[in-house]
């Protein structure tokens, strides 16, 4: 990412002020719409929209994550993406349940609302991306970020395609095929994210232990 002087182009990207700047204005609009599509995935009785709600979880966490320990040490980061990758697995798990759940009962979704409610989430996604795009070539940490928003909006228009099947078909199919597509990307996520930051502490501790072998 391109600096206007030496002494930034020294700075720890994650410490520059519109970084951080971009990365609470993600946060902020990330669970706002968590709270805004839980809600309206539980009253239209939408496994889609529910799943998505998680995915918005999930990316304030990111988010937050990524505020909460910059400049932190490695095997700091590390523990707090195991926490997350954790609890990203757990709420997909959950997602899934519910998922098998709504199959089951048979329970026909409101297209309409999945509708509003999925285009809201693919402007805010889209808005989030767009803010993110100048970090979109920074270190591994703004990449992800990046692409991960950029993902997410990817994930929003299947979520209005799954309106419209319901609204077309007369069935819950397309809000559960939906539905189970997200919450297995957010398993998958959940155990990626952990191996890393597994594979990232035991790193942490190599490297804190060798000093001491080196001494000894």
């Amino acid at each position: 990412m391109a600096c206007s002087n030496c002494a930034s182009a020294k700075q720890d990207p994650s410490t520059e002020p519109r970084w951080r700047r971009a990365l609470w204005i993600a946060l902020i609009v990330n669970a706002t719409m968590f709270g805004v599509e839980i809600f309206a995935g539980v009253t239209a009785q939408s496994a889609a929209l529910k799943a998505d709600a998680l995915d918005f979880l999930g990316d304030s966490a990111n988010y937050a994550i990524s505020l909460a320990v910059a400049g932190l040490a490695l095997r700091w980061r590390a523990k707090a993406a195991l926490l997350k990758g954790a609890t990203l697995f757990a709420l997909g798990a959950g997602v899934i349940g519910s998922t098998g759940y709504a199959a089951f009962a048979g329970t026909l979704p409101e297209a309409e609302t999945m509708g509003i409610i999925g285009g809201l989430a693919l402007a805010a996604n889209v808005a989030v991306a767009l803010l993110l795009y100048r970090f979109r070539t920074g270190e591994a940490n703004m990449r992800s970020v990046w692409i991960c928003s950029r993902n997410d909006a990817i994930g929003n228009v299947a979520v209005v395609a799954a309106a419209f099947g319901v609204f077309g078909t007369g069935t819950v199919w397309p809000d559960l095929i939906v539905a189970a597509i997200l919450a297995t990307l957010g398993l998958s996520g959940g155990v990626q994210i952990m191996r890393q930051a597994a594979s990232e502490l035991r790193s942490a501790h190599v490297s804190h232990a060798r000093p001491i072998l080196q001494g000894e």
